[in-house]
């Protein structure tokens, strides 16, 4: 009689198998860890350089505020005061040549919403030379309001628009806000506006001149 008995201490498993399995998880879970790995790298390269040139930045802008206070430094002197003031005078004249009335509203104009219009607007310089507007707007909801302060930064004459405070009005019109906004005015180009007023030259009708023709004499034979 024979008896078959299996005297192993452990189960038959089928290595191949529980390789291919689970090799296969660790291939892909290895993979997967490569290639955040290598993004990890890349954000950290691309992090280092966006550094590197914030650091540049920020020294050019010292250097600059440097310069700018050591010249206001070397203005403020008594001997260069008389110097200082001419010259804030002379650029304060060139901005407000700059500052056109009608282009100014007509840059408000191409961005004020419906049923909303200017009460009063009044511009004046600041400490960057830059033409400050302070203006009035009335209408009847804050939501005109925020509208045109949407409008005025998307468009190109007007930035830094902000809403400085609102009133509650009661007006014939049908006014029942009233708004009071600051935004910095950007002047058109010199050359952006000559372009805009000038025609070429092949538009212009030539100029004619007619004449009569002159009575012939008569011819005695």
């Amino acid at each position: 009689m024979h008896i078959d008995i299996n005297l192993a201490s452990q189960p038959y498993e089928d290595a191949r198998q529980f390789w291919t399995r689970w090799g296969t998880a660790l291939g892909i879970l290895g993979l997967l860890t490569l290639v955040l790995l290598v993004l990890d790298i890349t954000g950290w390269v691309g992090a280092h350089q966006d550094r590197v040139v914030m650091a540049q930045k920020r020294a050019m802008i010292a250097d600059r505020d440097r310069v700018r206070a050591e010249a206001d430094r070397i203005l403020s002197l008594p001997d260069n005061r008389t110097t200082r003031d001419q010259s804030r005078y002379l650029n304060e004249l060139i901005e407000r040549k700059a500052f056109s009335w009608t282009r100014v509203l007509e840059s408000l104009e191409k961005v004020m919403p419906p049923r909303v219009h200017l009460v009063s607007i009044s511009p004046q310089l600041d400490e960057d030379n830059e033409l400050a507007l302070k203006m009035t707007v009335a209408g009847d909801s804050r939501e005109r309001a925020i509208e045109l302060s949407k409008r005025m930064e998307e468009s190109r004459r007007f930035v830094q628009t902000n809403i400085l405070r609102e009133t509650k009005v009661e007006s014939q019109t049908g006014d029942t806000v009233a708004i009071e906004m600051a935004a910095i005015y950007i002047p058109e180009p010199s050359g952006e506006a000559g372009a805009a007023s000038t025609k070429p030259a092949s538009d212009a009708k030539p100029k004619t001149t007619s004449r009569k023709p002159s009575p012939k004499k008569g011819v005695r034979n």
